[in-house]
């Protein structure tokens, strides 16, 4: 019979807060909006160590991620992934955090032409014994902005540039229609414009001309996320970054806000 090693006793009298498995890439199969998408996932996973443990046992860690390769996962299902850490670890606390490109299907304005935009997206969980889990959806969502003051000093033209906005939404309540589509949506339409993989003359046309039509600074940008954000229900708390990576300067411009929700 082999000796369990870590289950041997420490007397250093440390608790460790998170002790686990990173940068573990996996397949998952990713539920959202009614479909089911094959996703490649980088994993942390980690759980609390009691004081009086000198290890813990690493390879339950993947063999939990192991068996949750061949369902579709929703958002609710991080809490039974969780929840199984929990038990088969015996330990009071344990956080995920599964890290993968999601991709939205896009149709450009004009042609119609259907193509995919990938967002990188996080399922980020922590279970603590006892209650229920805290759960924060992240994602980095892309689109155009265009420089009012550019539009206004300019005698034709304006400055335009990609941007991204990055948002990590916290629940009150985990449920099935929480949408990782429809949270790209709400966001990216705060920009100038959208971005579109496929796009074809009449849908460059359209693009440019709707961003011209709609200028926005950075800070503009964030503050119509974070108005959109507090009218969603569910929330409990988000934090907002949004960057321009700028056209005419060798530097981006950066504007973030983070809140709490009653």
């Amino acid at each position: 019979m082999m000796i369990d090693v870590q289950n041997q006793p420490d007397s250093r009298g440390i608790k460790i807060q998170k002790t686990g498995v990173t940068k573990v890439h996996l397949p998952f199969f990713i539920a959202d909006s009614g479909s089911v998408q094959q996703v490649a996932a980088q994993i942390r996973f980690t759980v609390a160590l009691a004081d009086n443990l000198r290890g813990t046992h690493m390879s339950r860690l993947t063999e939990i991620l192991t068996d949750w390769t061949q369902r579709p996962i929703k958002i609710p299902d991080v809490e039974k992934i969780l929840f199984d850490a929990l038990e088969k670890l015996s330990t009071d606390f344990v956080a995920i955090d599964i890290g993968f490109k999601f991709f939205v299907e896009k149709v450009s304005p004009v042609s119609k032409k259907v193509s995919l935009s990938a967002v990188d997206c996080q399922f980020i969980g922590e279970l603590v014994r006892g209650e229920r889990m805290k759960f924060t959806l992240g994602l980095n969502v892309p689109f155009t902005s265009l420089c009012p003051c550019s539009k206004e000093i300019s005698q034709f033209g304006a400055h335009n540039q990609r941007s991204v906005c990055r948002v990590k939404l916290t629940f009150k309540e985990i449920a099935d229609d929480v949408s990782i589509k429809s949270f790209v949506q709400l966001i990216e339409a705060q920009g100038s414009a959208e971005i579109f993989p496929l796009l074809k003359r009449e849908d460059e046309k359209f693009v440019t001309e709707a961003a011209y039509q709609n200028p926005k600074f950075v800070e503009d940008i964030l503050r119509d996320v974070v108005i959109a954000l507090r009218r969603v229900e569910n929330l409990s708390a988000f934090e907002v970054e949004c960057e321009n990576f700028e056209s005419i300067h060798s530097h981006n411009a950066f504007a973030a806000h983070e809140e709490k929700l009653s």
